[in-house]
């Protein structure tokens, strides 16, 4: 199977899978793609954005003892290389920097993030991601996962994000 055929079971792998209670891990990978389109990121940004959760997914093999976000990073890394896993591999350290250095960030999570970011460890404001070239990309991506959380708001289909993935691909 090829990566793309194998990116398109795996997004829909995430229907009917629920981490939060508004929309289900598809719904709120499509729209946050969508958040990284409107906001003008590029390709390997904008597919990190849809697929930062892949670790949600039944199809991607995970060790229990790993969280989800590296889950994605290893899966994704292999699959569209080092930027696009970073970036997904980064949002969780992304939520506890943020929670940790902006003091109106906390306000904005739904009910579900804030329980997971206290099992995450909770705010930190030291990573050692934040020097990282990327980092700054990070923090993009997860202002889009929060904000996809909507029922029914604006989302990219699975065929655009395919087109991405192929572009992403082929370089």
């Amino acid at each position: 199977m090829d990566v793309i055929d194998e990116t398109a079971e795996v997004l829909a792998s995430l229907r009917g899978v629920w981490d939060e209670v508004e929309v289900d891990e598809l719904d709120h990978a499509l729209q946050a793609g969508a958040r990284a389109v409107a906001d003008g990121a590029d390709d390997e940004l904008v597919l990190a954005s849809v697929l930062h959760d892949v670790g949600h997914s039944p199809l991607v093999a995970v060790d229990a003892s790993v969280g989800h976000e590296a889950a994605a990073q290893q899966w994704l890394t292999t699959h569209f290389g080092a930027r696009v896993g970073w970036l997904a591999g980064s949002h969780v350290e992304a939520k506890q920097y943020l929670a940790a250095t902006d003091p109106d960030y906390a306000a904005t999570l739904s009910p579900t993030s804030i329980r997971s970011l206290a099992y995450q460890g909770g705010a930190i404001a030291g990573s050692s991601r934040v020097d990282h070239a990327w980092w700054p990309d990070a923090l993009r991506l997860r202002r889009y996962d929060d904000a996809a959380k909507v029922p029914g708001a604006q989302a990219l289909s699975i065929d655009q994000v395919l087109e991405f993935a192929r572009r992403v691909a082929s370089r």
